[in-house]
């Protein structure tokens, strides 16, 4: 559906060159959810805008939908654009016109006739859930309404493909899980392709199939959300993942267990799917002559499924909690002992 191949942005500035995206080659599949996570500066604001070619990449091409974007001259890239949709973390309304009117307004532009665009904005507005406020301007709507016009506008011209550019970092926590909720619903419901650019793991977590970890202008991680959840290679990427698994407070935890319990081990386990469900601790107290503290545990949903961390403490003789640890191993449980004195 979407690959690019050794794309390369370089901008002039008064300090020199800047290399905001580095050698990336990537294939998102069609009707897929693709996530790009990376910090300020990591290059994926870029790297999106270049997937419709808002920035043109210094070297590279990029192709979408067998089209080869990157080799279009003005009319042919224009048609090609209407493909695909991009919302933006400010929503870009025009504060003028009515929710009808903004949603209209790329309708509008393709030509489309005036009873057609009046269906098409009815559909949209049911679609994203603004039912009743139409006639709104932008200023008396809420973050998350506006947002939902944002999409609305995005999907006017039935593209195949919708860019989010940190579409919900502009949004509360309980207004971000209902615009991604409406994104995978969108998803479902269209066989849209979706790729969306965040800062935030609980994003890439909540509705992405597959994820590429950006740092540096450069793709240094990427596979199925789950896979990466479960055995992230790059320390960027696990300082991501540490965002959803491991909160803040536990280090604390973890000295204060380490100093009531001086013989003891912290580990973390990890379970995927219907391990996250079994009574593995119990199994563990009632087997072997140790003692279990929990320190911090959290099960979590992925897109595809149960993803859960466990941290504990283990006392007791080294023979025993070497016992136990291979209990776990046995059980499919992924442990790494994290702590001990």
């Amino acid at each position: 559906m979407i690959s690019l191949k050794d794309i390369r942005k370089v901008f002039k500035t008064k300090d020199g060159l800047v290399t905001a995206v580095d050698r990336v080659d990537l294939k998102i599949e069609e009707g897929e959810i693709f996530g790009v996570i990376g910090y300020s500066g990591a290059g994926k604001s870029t790297l999106i805008r270049m997937l419709n070619l808002l920035e043109r990449p210094t070297e590279g091409s990029v192709i979408v939908d067998n089209q080869v974007l990157s080799s279009l001259k003005s009319k042919s890239l224009r048609k090609a654009r209407q493909e695909i949709g991009m919302i933006f973390q400010h929503f870009n309304l025009l504060w003028s016109r009515t929710v009808r009117e903004n949603i209209s307004f790329p309708l509008e532009i393709a030509g489309v006739a005036n009873a057609e665009r009046k269906q098409r904005v009815e559909e949209l507005i049911k679609l994203v859930g603004l039912e009743g406020r139409g006639d709104s301007y932008p200023s008396q709507l809420s973050g998350g309404q506006k947002q939902r016009v944002g999409i609305a506008r995005a999907l006017a011209n039935n593209p195949k493909v919708l860019l989010c550019d940190e579409a919900t970092s502009a949004l509360d926590p309980k207004t971000t899980d209902s615009i991604l909720d409406l994104l995978v619903d969108i998803n479902e419901k269209l066989g849209l392709t979706i790729i969306l650019i965040t800062h935030e793991m609980h994003v890439i977590r909540k509705i992405c199939h597959q994820v590429a970890v950006m740092e540096a202008g450069r793709i240094v991680e990427q596979g199925p959300v789950l896979e990466v959840f479960r055995n992230p290679k790059q320390q960027m990427t696990k300082e991501f993942v540490k965002q959803i698994t491991e909160p803040e407070e536990t280090t604390e935890a973890f000295s204060q267990m380490l100093a009531e319990h001086p013989n003891g081990r912290i580990l973390q386990l990890t379970f995927v799917g219907e391990e996250a469900e079994r009574p593995l601790i119990t199994q563990l107290i009632r087997t072997f002559e140790i003692e279990v503290n929990i320190v911090q545990g959290k099960i979590t949903k992925i897109h595809e499924g149960s993803y859960g961390t466990l941290f504990i403490a283990l006392n007791g003789e080294n023979d025993e909690i070497d016992k136990a640890i291979s209990f776990i191993k046995s059980k499919r449980v992924e442990v790494e002992v994290i702590a001990h004195d």
